[in-house]
């Protein structure tokens, strides 16, 4: 199944509290929980205006349907075609 990388614009996000942080990820959890197991949530990263999630899903479609329904911004959503590290030189 592809995977996606989600932009999320979203002002002041490196200064959203620990309770802040929870809220957004029980949302978005309940979101998933309604869509069914064909989209997961992996991770996110939180920066400073942005965050950066990355999701297993069907197609980009599904995605923007979560960010819809928990309403979150989804900025760019963007299949991952392969991932490197370190390893990848040797």
């Amino acid at each position: 199944m592809p995977k996606y990388v989600i932009e999320r614009e979203l002002a002041g996000a490196g200064r959203l509290t620990t309770d802040e942080l929870k809220g957004v990820s029980q949302a978005s959890c309940n979101v998933l929980r309604n869509m069914g197991p064909e989209i997961q949530w992996v991770q996110s990263y939180v920066t400073g205006d942005k965050i950066y999630c990355v999701y297993i899903a069907p197609n980009a479609d599904m995605i923007r349907e979560h960010a819809q329904k928990g309403g979150f911004p989804a900025n760019a959503i963007n299949e991952i075609r392969t991932i490197i590290d370190p390893t990848t030189a040797e």
